[in-house]
């Protein structure tokens, strides 16, 4: 058990970051403040690029990504910046089709709906991966993320590895240049703007579809099998990690075997030192607080961290100062 932090005063984190992760964070930052009177955690999900920004300019006691930070931005940023993984959640394709709603969309299928390649439902490619299906003739509608997004990143690293042609065009990345489409702002915009445009295909974390009640579709994984997401198939994603770098910075999508292909870890960026000692410390207490309520996490469809990592983690945090 981690020891309860003694607050002689109100003590008031602000965060930023990632949607991606928010439903979980919210649960927990209300939580840990109910049972630590006078800690308040504020947390604004405004998309990975977000966090990553204030987080690196200090103007925040901890930034969230799903998108792990570059070289680049490690060197440039004012403070250093630990990565901490706290769950582990899946992207999936959501669409909006009339009479439709078990729909398979394969991966090179995906990647060319994206970039323009493919623009009707009904076309050939799609029709041979869903037999007996009826498909309208009707043009695809492409929502993706206006904002700096780690989903984005993830959906992107995802299409690079199994696309030729989106790894030699708009590539991964956060904020790629969109052959086409229409950006929303935020996950809740992507699932807004796809469920109330019929045609429409968009992407976002596996908990807002169900909260939506927006269909996603069957994707192939690297093993060659239809899935959908599930808690199993992306801690089978997790447990292709055989060595873990001390940074966490690691890519799961497309793991081997039937693992859910469009799977990811997700970040707290913790600034080491602290820019402010007290809140720092509640910081940590927080941290390790996250690692006894890791079996809370499959109620809202994320899956907790492999023993093996929590371990690891564990052993991070008691380093930071």
């Amino acid at each position: 058990m981690c020891a309860t932090v003694a607050v002689g005063h109100a003590q008031k984190l602000n965060g930023a970051g990632a949607t991606f992760p928010d439903p979980i964070y919210s649960k927990w930052f209300s939580e840990y403040s109910a049972s630590h009177p006078g800690v308040q955690i504020n947390y604004q999900p405004i998309g990975s690029g977000g966090g990553i920004r204030q987080v690196t300019a200090g103007t925040v006691d901890f930034g969230a990504a799903d998108v792990p930070m570059t070289d680049e931005q490690l060197a440039a940023s004012k403070v250093k910046i630990q990565h901490i993984p706290t769950v582990l959640g899946a992207v999936v394709p959501i669409f909006n089709l009339q009479g439709v709603s078990d729909l398979r969309i394969g991966p090179d299928v995906l990647a060319d709906i994206y970039l323009g390649k493919i623009s009707k439902w009904d076309d050939a490619r799609i029709a041979k991966d869903n037999p007996g299906v009826k498909l309208p003739s009707q043009d695809i509608f492409v929502v993706h993320r206006s904002d700096g997004s780690g989903t984005t990143y993830i959906f992107t690293d995802y299409l690079s590895k199994v696309s030729k042609d989106w790894a030699g065009g708009p590539g991964r990345g956060a904020a790629p240049s969109w052959p086409r489409g229409i950006g929303a702002k935020n996950s809740e915009g992507v699932a807004g703007f796809v469920r109330q445009s019929p045609g429409s295909i968009g992407y976002v974390e596996l908990i807002f579809a169900l909260q939506n009640k927006i269909p996603f579709a069957y994707v192939k994984t690297a093993g060659g099998t239809w899935v959908k997401a599930s808690i199993e198939g992306v801690s089978e994603a997790a447990a292709s990690v055989k060595n873990m770098p001390a940074d966490y910075r690691v890519s799961i999508t497309n793991a081997p075997g039937n693992a859910y292909p469009i799977s990811s870890f997700t970040w707290l960026l913790i600034p080491n030192p602290a820019k402010d000692p007290a809140n720092g410390k509640v910081l940590v207490d927080f941290l390790k607080w996250i690692l006894q309520h890791e079996n809370e996490v499959n109620s809202l469809y994320y899956a907790p961290l492999p023993a093996s990592v929590a371990q690891k983690v564990s052993a991070t945090i008691n380093t930071l100062k």
